[in-house]
């Protein structure tokens, strides 16, 4: 749904509601010094969807604090006594230290037999929305993608992925420890969504332990999370991830940078983070997967490629102790199921993007703009007033109108959340949080809008 494939240049760019691809011979821009290699980048890179997530459509063109160290046998934490949250690597004797030198980085078997099963491939299934001179009309797609066993709860086991990778889904299954055409179907199961956090690419699934196959469970294991933190420049890593859809893979190199500013387009919304740049290759359909320390423990979460006919070795993953709170936050959401159009929740307003540029040029936060609220609806019950930016839904930062009502498809009508808006108050904005109850698309008024 969300990446086509591009035969000649293997690259793509983001047109708001998917992805289509692009000459990168013809697109390229010589870097102005004045505006840094931050501002080159984002000309150049597309979200790992993009390269994280291999499409095949019809029409298309082609820890939870577990105390667990990867080379121990796993016994996933007992959440009866634990918070959800990250397995944290300590000094303990059991962690697997493959590498303790550059010259050390080649062999990586001991690093791939122990890590690889916390690493699992996703597959999306969805629609591809198509807009052509006759009108839009949508066509099923599969997409695929990679992700990383974190933790569980009482009733879960939760993997962390790009957002991107799970994006507009009707439907997510994950597969674990898939290794190609020889897959066993009883390994792939059913996920749901826990939470998403679109404005750093991430997300967390939950797949039910029910489900899990007894041998299954005896196998796979929680990551053991490292400290992105002190990684430094030359340090060897390795990326684990289902390249192109084919089932877990392995590339090796070295931590090229840190906090590499790096912008994406995504929805049509310009999203900058501070990233981990890397030569390991990451190849579509490595979205979300693993990017290891030589220790074996999770430094990042591979997101990005720099795509050109002119650069090679250019990958870049998200540092997992910068987003360890907000992975926390998305494992104990409740899970959500995408709702049918008539059950779905509203809030009886249409929109507008502030955007990066909007925001810099008339001091306004980022989010959505409040352009109409629909009398007797959600929003205006709930004191929402034309010209509020609404910037969070439940928790969660929103940054676009596209966004807010992807989000809202996980909500019934009749529910009630908070919503934050900020509100003009003479030159500055002020930060409002409201209680919501939904309304149906009946009583919003505004079922082609929202």
């Amino acid at each position: 749904m969300y990446d086509e494939m591009n035969s000649s240049t293997g690259s793509y760019y983001d047109t708001g509601s998917g992805y289509t691809h692009y000459d990168s011979s013809s697109n390229l821009h010589k870097p102005e010094k004045k505006k840094g290699f931050g501002k080159t980048v984002a000309k150049c890179l597309v979200l790992a969807l993009i390269f994280g997530s291999v499409s095949s459509a019809a029409f298309m063109g082609t820890n939870y604090l577990g105390r667990q160290y990867f080379g121990k046998a796993v016994e996933l934490p007992d959440s009866d006594t634990e918070e959800q949250g990250l397995n944290k690597s300590g000094n303990t004797p059991g962690t697997t230290a493959v590498a303790n030198s550059i010259s050390d980085v080649y062999d990586v078997s001991d690093i791939v037999t122990n890590c690889m099963p916390s690493v699992v491939s996703i597959t999306n299934l969805g629609l591809m929305e198509f807009r052509t001179f006759f009108g839009t009309y949508e066509q099923e797609s599969q997409s695929s993608g990679s992700g990383i066993i974190i933790g569980k709860n009482d009733t879960e086991l939760l993997i962390v992925t790009n957002n991107h990778v799970i994006s507009g889904a009707n439907e997510i299954s994950v597969y674990f420890n898939a290794d190609g055409e020889d897959a066993d179907e009883d390994n792939v199961l059913a996920a749901k969504v826990k939470g998403t956090e679109p404005n750093k690419d991430l997300a967390v699934i939950a797949v039910q332990l029910r489900d899990i196959p007894k041998e299954t469970m005896e196998h796979i294991k929680v990551a053991t999370v490292g400290d992105s933190s002190s990684m430094q420049v030359g340090e060897p890593v390795v990326a684990i991830g289902n390249a192109y859809g084919y089932g877990l893979s392995v590339t090796s190199g070295i931590v090229s940078a840190l906090n590499r500013e790096v912008s994406v387009e995504s929805n049509g919304q310009e999203i900058t983070n501070r990233l981990i740049q890397t030569d390991a290759a990451i190849n579509p359909g490595n979205s979300g997967g693993a990017l290891l320390n030589s220790k074996g423990e999770l430094i990042g979460i591979n997101s990005v490629k720099f795509i050109s006919e002119d650069v090679e070795g250019m990958g870049y993953a998200i540092p997992i102790t910068d987003v360890e709170s907000i992975i926390g936050d998305l494992m104990n959401k409740v899970t959500r199921d995408k709702l049918e159009e008539m059950d779905r929740g509203y809030l009886g307003i249409t929109g507008l993007d502030v955007t990066e540029e909007a925001s810099e040029s008339y001091n306004m936060p980022k989010g959505v703009y409040v352009s109409t609220v629909v009398e007797g609806a959600a929003a205006e019950k709930a004191g929402i007033q034309k010209g509020d930016i609404i910037t969070k839904l439940d928790g969660s930062m929103i940054s676009s109108y596209d966004q807010l009502r992807d989000v809202l498809t996980y909500y019934s009508s009749g529910e009630t959340i908070s919503i934050t808006i900020q509100r003009a108050e003479g030159s500055e904005y002020a930060e409002k949080i409201l209680n919501i109850t939904l309304s149906t698309n009946i009583q919003a008024g505004v079922k082609d809008k929202e």
